[in-house]
């Protein structure tokens, strides 16, 4: 499976001009060992391709999790730009062939994909920022108008500057009919918990827009981080989400926005798996407690109101989200291309904790009522 879906990627033509896309490659060694190590279930890793039937019910399967880039925003980046692309496999399979996207998503049984580029902006000028996400959202656009049923997007905000991100959520919202948008754990880390962010969040509240996080790291623990095994991304990266949601929480954001969409990648990181302990912080340590921010629920409850991607490997794992946060409050998320997951529709099905409901929802039907797909 993986060998014929390696040739389909580099065959082809219909390349949609102006969208470029990080490649996947085949499922390593390692990878492979891990998962049939599995001890808690085998999960059947090579299912056939087709629709999803669940209880003798079509499920449409929604990713809300892959990656792409745009090559005129890139370029606005000068020499730069060739620093913006993640050190992955597939990098070289840059542009999206729309026949060859479709097929690969075939072969992962997704029926409908939503895109997203991780923010590479947050430091550069006004100018420069509104361009390179004005840009994307458009090329974005034009990119989902080719198959609406098969390919939805998160727009691109300039947070560092928020009235800017107010205006550019609205016009995607609006005028391209995208499904919300992509920002990262936070700007230069500043936390989105911060006032100056609100406007942002109040807009996207009205407006009933999806804020997808997506960590970008946790440059100020650089140091640790370097050496084998790529840990600014294994650590860094489920960490940077931890200390965003931590924020919106602790903070008092999600009760100034209750009704706010967020969508956490990877899981949440490392929140669902020690969430109690956020519960006991401000008894066993009042000093390090804000005596005016008095939250309206324990702070677990309120992951009961985030979504969080199914990105977490094992059944195990996915077992234990699931009793966290609940099935209602998880989606599928792959990364795609690049090759973290590219089995999710088994992952789910061969996780043995789950009933009917709890796997048409995850599959499907959270990210469809979510993101008001039809």
């Amino acid at each position: 499976m993986n060998t014929t879906r390696r040739a389909v990627l580099r065959s082809g033509a219909g390349v949609v001009t102006g969208i470029a896309l990080a490649g996947c490659s085949a499922l390593d060694g390692a990878r492979t060992q891990a998962a049939a190590a599995d001890p808690v279930t085998p999960v059947t890793r090579f299912s056939p391709p087709g629709p999803v039937m669940i209880d003798g019910r079509r499920v449409r399967t929604v990713d809300v999790h892959a990656h792409c880039y745009v090559p005129e925003a890139l370029a606005l980046l000068g020499a730069e730009a060739s620093s913006v692309l993640p050190p992955v496999k597939g990098v070289k399979e840059h542009f999206i062939v729309v026949s060859e996207r479709l097929k690969a998503m075939d072969d992962m049984r997704i029926d409908t994909e939503i895109l997203s580029i991780n923010p590479f902006w947050y430091r550069r000028e006004r100018g420069v920022a509104e361009r390179i996400t004005r840009l994307q959202n458009e090329k974005m656009a034009e990119l989902c108008a080719v198959n609406p049923q098969r390919l939805g997007a998160f727009a691109s905000l300039p947070m560092q500057f928020p009235d800017a991100a107010v205006r550019e959520l609205e016009y995607a919202m609006t005028k391209l009919k995208l499904k919300g948008a992509a920002i990262g754990g936070s700007v230069s880390g500043t936390d989105f918990s911060d006032p100056q962010f609100h406007p942002v969040l109040a807009k996207a509240e009205e407006l009933g827009a999806v804020l997808f996080i997506h960590p970008q790291s946790t440059p100020e623990l650089a140091k640790r981080f370097k050496g084998n095994g790529w840990v600014s991304n294994v650590i860094g990266n489920p960490l940077d989400t931890t200390i965003a949601l931590q924020r919106l929480i602790y903070d008092g954001t999600l009760d100034k926005f209750p009704k706010l969409k967020i969508i956490a990648a990877h899981g949440g990181g490392y929140l669902g798996s020690y969430a109690e302990r956020m519960n006991h912080s401000c008894f066993v340590s009042p000093q390090n407690c804000d005596p005016s921010i008095v939250l309206k629920k324990k702070p677990t409850e309120y992951l009961n109101q985030i979504y969080f991607d199914a990105l977490v490997f094992t059944p195990e794992a996915l077992r234990h989200l699931v009793a966290q946060v609940g099935a209602s409050q998880v989606v599928i998320g792959t990364d795609h291309p690049i090759p973290w997951e590219e089995h999710p529709v088994d992952h789910v099905l061969g996780t043995p904790s789950l009933n009917g409901a709890d796997r048409a929802a995850i599959l499907g039907d959270n990210a469809r009522r979510l993101l008001n797909l039809a």
